[in-house]
This record gives C-alpha cells, structure tokens and sequence, in this order.
C-alpha cells in the first residue's frame, strides 16, 4: 500500500502543480525553458504512475475487501466508460461542441472514471486508487475553470463533423480497450 500512497503523492501531487502553485510553476518554467519543464515533469510524472500501477497490483494481490459491490455495479461501470473514451477524444479533436460545453473533457473522463470504478470496488486499494483521483479531478475541473473565465477562454465548436470524429474514434477506442485490452492489461474483462 506504501507505494501505491507514494505514487499518488507524486503523480497527483506533479498534476497539481498549477493548482496549487502556479506562481512556482510559472517561475520554474521561465527559468529551465519549456522543453526542460516538460522533460522533468514528465518523468516526475512516469515514475508516480509506475508506483501507482506496481503499487496497486501488489495490493491487489492481498486485497482488503471493505465491502462487496452488487453485479450490477460492474456493469453500469463498463457502460460509464463509453463516455470517457468519447471525452477522451474530444479533448483531442479541436473544436468540437463537446469540448465547448465541457470545457476540460480530459478532467471529465477522469471523473466519470473515477466514479465508475468507486462504484464497482470494495477494496480498500480501490477506494484509495478512485478516490484519490476523483477529489483530484473535482479540483483541477474546478481550478481550470476559474482560470478560463479568470482569462475570459472560450472554447468554440467547428461544426457537427468534429463531434462525429469524437464520437467514432471514442466508440472505436472503447470498443478495442474493452474487448481486448482490460482484460490483459487489468486483469478484468468488463464483458466478460
């Protein structure tokens, strides 16, 4: 549990950096450059993520159950993930209305992540794991927000076609991640 606690102070604690300390995150970037910013956060970032996934597969492994989920959980999860993927792939696609009524759709899909799965897990690994990431997209969804209407951004949709775009490469990703990569990669099958 120690690592999977470790990973979540340093992948969550790098993305909230601007949240919380954005003057900080501001100087540092204008001191190292851009490129050297990313290149730190970026691995600051891998390697929270790594002792998340390590972290979380030891626990796994001897599971504190807090309670156990009825059926139906598992399946208004997997049917709560084809709206990430679609979310996912709006805030790739420029100009879609999603993004303009979302307006952080990336932020979104991790909160419906993070539901979909607090619902569907009782262990105490899980309620750490999702939850973790729920309070930190409720703020960063919050933050964000403050700094767009702070700078007066808007986020303009280009037409009905780039929603359709979103919308097929969500449905397809979803389709491909459910069907033949949860299972491998997690060691859940979501429809299976």
């Amino acid at each position: 549990m120690t690592l999977l606690l470790a990973g979540l102070v340093i992948f969550l604690g790098t993305h909230s950096v601007r949240m919380f300390a954005d003057d900080w995150r501001t100087a540092r970037i204008a001191a190292m450059g851009p490129g050297a910013w990313k290149g730190v956060y970026s691995v600051v970032s891998i390697i929270g993520f790594v002792l998340i996934v390590y972290g979380y597969g030891l626990a796994r492994q001897s599971p504190v159950v807090l309670w156990v989920p009825p059926v139906w959980t598992k399946h208004v999860a997997a049917l709560l993930t084809l709206p990430i993927f679609i979310l996912l792939a709006a805030a790739k696609v420029p100009g879609t209305r999603i993004k303009a009524a979302v307006k952080h759709p990336m932020v979104m899909a991790v909160k419906v992540w993070a539901i979909a799965h607090v619902i569907a897990n009782g262990t105490v690994a899980d309620v750490i794991l999702f939850n973790a990431f729920l309070l930190w997209a409720v703020l960063d969804y919050v933050a964000a927000r403050t700094r767009d209407r702070k700078e007066g951004l808007a986020y303009p949709a280009q037409g009905i076609s780039r929603d359709i775009i979103a919308v097929v490469i969500g449905l397809v990703a979803w389709f491909v991640f459910a069907k033949y990569l949860h299972a491998p990669l997690i060691g859940v099958a979501p429809f299976g």
